[in-house]
Formats: structure tokens, sequence, C-alpha cells
């Protein structure tokens, strides 16, 4: 266990996430090709079938559960290529990663960012 592993909503990319989400992490690498990308969208479970990816991994994948899949050692640059194939900001990932809207999270960072006090 890391120092970081304890903190709430921290997510460590470290050599066990990147060991746990390998197959995961190859598989988003590969939408930086839009040919990939095409046969993804065309059939997302076959796709995922492709990289061997788990159980967990390819429900995150297919429901687009962002948390799942750094949960599931996805790396955050990564899955944002999986948010790209969708029209998705970082803006709307950062939303998702603070349970707030896109439009919200956007203010919210216009207006300094989150404060706890």
């Amino acid at each position: 266990m890391t120092a970081m592993d304890d903190i709430p909503g921290t997510y460590v990319f470290d050599g066990r996430a990147g060991r746990r989400g390998y197959r995961l992490n190859k598989m988003l690498m590969t939408f930086r090709d839009p040919a990939a990308r095409q046969r993804f969208l065309a059939d997302e479970a076959a796709y995922c079938a492709e990289f061997g990816l788990t159980d967990a991994q390819r429900t995150a994948v297919l429901d687009r559960d962002w948390r799942a899949l750094c949960d599931e050692g996805g790396s955050i640059f990564y899955v944002f290529k999986l948010a790209m194939v969708d029209g998705k900001s970082m803006q709307h990932l950062g939303g998702a990663f603070t349970g707030m809207t896109e439009e919200e999270f956007v203010a919210m960072m216009r207006a300094g960012g989150k404060t706890d006090g």
C-alpha cells in the first residue's frame, strides 16, 4: 500500500495499477487511430474481447463508468481517449469525478477551483 492509497477519490497510477490495467490501457491507446475508433464503435463488446479485458473492465468501458475505469487500472490519459471517442471533454471527466455536471465543473474552475472552506 502506498501513502496515497488511503486518500478517498485519489487514483494512484503506479506499477500495480499499470499491471492491473495493462490490457485496458493497451486497448484505449488504440483510439489514436481513426480506423480503430470506427471498429470499436461498430461493436464495442467485440472490440473489448479482442484485448482480453476482465468483465469489470469491459463493463466499465461499455457503461462509460469513468471512475470504474480508473479503479480497474486505467490511466486517466488513456481513459480520456475513450471520452474523446464520445466527443466528451476533459471538463466532462472532471465533472464526473467530482459529482458535478460539466457546466458546474467549468464554473467552479473559472471561479478559482474548489476549496474546503
